[in-house]
């Protein structure tokens, strides 16, 4: 699992110039595999597998056994050098060459990015641009940076820009498990899942405690996590900042098994606030729940505040979701599966290739059942959309106020070998009724807040689309 992050249109696309660093050529040249950071997409849209492949001509049975062991042996070799060079490059990027941080941004929008304007982007041309920019001099990591800011704003997309390392450390407040890892879901040769540490932020607890990159996570305070998803997993790592949670850990495909005890370090703040209002004279009990964003705390303090309210006699719900401007894009999905039922379309999703459209569904019965009112505003954007959309093609709520933002492409985030990142546009999502929510946004039903008799009427004369 990688995560994918919605950057709010009104991000700044002028990041401010970083300080040189002086450039040390290692004695050796590195292979830089991409290093997806802890805020990396959620489906894999934007992340790839290193896969060794073995000739599929079987060896003569005599020497069978012997071979498979040299491959095992070969491919534990290979992995540990793997690990120790990303070791040597975290503890000392200087190593680091300009011509190398510049080819690493390069070839991740090469494998992941998926054009809006097709009269500025293609593979040809993106190829063009490398052999540009690499025939220019780069003597400073200032200038490496400065080339990749040029190269990212060649594509048309205001979404796909760098970062400084300054601006993508202060990425940290998404980090989703509390610890500062960032978990990928991999079949093993049996076809069952195996969780894998894909990314790890610098100096993070984890990181800290001696949790490295290409790790298996085996399982979470005593609980095996063989076999559950990344969000899972998340879930039980998750827990108050300055608690700690034990973890074991397999190092690498070969190392050893360790158990280890990290503490949590939550940096994130909770996007959520709720209050228990009465309308109709006092007859009925509103459930309000403001979301400003959808970050880590996301889902789970939202569950915490619905319950709540229910406690307390809540027989409706109004949630907020005006001037969010989105966060995490599984968050968003997460929440949403909250209010749906089995089966239940959430969001369509199309990568690199337009016509593979994947659908993500609600798992499990709902959390709620009463009706819904979505606020939403022109600044209601992404993984906000996601919400509103889901809950309002399933007939499960109606939208009050503005039409919305209109951003329905998906971003990932990418650490690079030197600390800093770039943000490049991964995929699109369409909403259940087919709505290319992109450049369009989403019309409310209502510009103002109806009674609430409206409300339960027409949701009860709702029609979902079919197919």
């Amino acid at each position: 699992m990688s995560i994918f992050f919605c950057t709010p249109p009104s991000s700044s696309l002028s990041p401010p110039p970083t300080t040189p660093h002086r450039h040390h050529k290692p004695p050796t040249s590195t292979s830089l595999p991409h290093k997806p950071s802890l805020i990396s997409s959620l489906t894999g849209a934007a992340l790839s597998f290193n896969l060794i492949f073995f000739s599929p001509l079987s060896p003569p049975p005599s020497i069978a056994a012997d071979s498979t062991s040299s491959a095992v042996q070969f491919e534990c070799r290979e992995e540990d050098q793997r690990l120790e060079d990303e070791q040597r490059l975290r503890n000392a990027p200087e190593l680091v060459t300009n011509e190398d941080i510049v080819t690493e941004a390069w070839q991740i929008v090469n494998d992941s990015f998926i054009g809006t304007d097709r009269s500025r982007w293609s593979p040809q041309s993106w190829l063009q641009k490398k052999e540009d920019v690499l025939g220019t001099s780069l003597p400073t990591r200032s200038k490496a940076h400065d080339v990749i800011r040029r190269m990212l704003s060649s594509l048309g997309d205001p979404y796909t820009r760098f970062l400084s390392p300054a601006q993508f450390s202060k990425m940290a407040r998404y980090d989703m498990s509390g610890i500062g890892v960032n978990l990928r879901e991999i079949p093993d040769e049996n076809g069952e899942v195996k969780l894998k540490v894909l990314g790890l932020i610098l100096d993070g607890p984890a990181h800290t405690a001696g949790v490295r990159q290409g790790d298996e996570l085996l399982s979470v305070n005593g609980v095996n996590v063989k076999g559950k998803s990344a969000f899972e997993a998340l879930s039980i790592l998750q827990g108050p900042s300055e608690t700690s949670v034990n973890i074991m850990v397999k190092h690498g495909n070969c190392g050893p098994v360790q158990s280890i005890d990290v503490q949590r370090q939550l940096v994130a703040k909770t996007p959520v606030f709720y209050r228990l209002e009465q309308t109709d004279n006092g007859n009925t009990k509103v459930g309000y729940v403001r979301l400003k964003e959808f970050n880590a705390l996301a889902r789970k303090d939202l569950v915490t505040a619905m319950k709540r309210l229910q406690g307390m006699g809540a027989s409706v719900f109004v949630l907020d979701l005006r001037d969010n401007l989105g966060g995490l894009v599984q968050e968003g999905i997460e929440i949403a599966k909250l209010f749906l039922n089995e089966g239940e379309t959430v969001i369509y999703t199309a990568g690199r290739e337009p016509q593979n459209v994947k659908s993500i569904v609600a798992e499990t019965s709902p959390l709620i059942t009463a009706p819904v009112i979505v606020l939403v505003n022109r600044n209601t954007a992404s993984a906000s959309e996601i919400v509103a959309s889901a809950l309002h093609d399933n007939c499960r709520a109606i939208l009050v106020g503005e039409r919305t933002y209109g951003k329905g492409l998906i971003q990932s985030v990418f650490e690079l070998h030197d600390g800093s990142g770039v943000v490049v546009t991964v995929g699109k999502y369409v909403s259940p009724n087919h709505l290319d929510i992109n450049g369009n946004g989403i019309d409310p039903d209502y510009k103002k807040l109806p009674a609430w008799n409206e409300v339960a009427e027409r949701l009860s004369k709702c029609q979902k689309q079919q197919g």
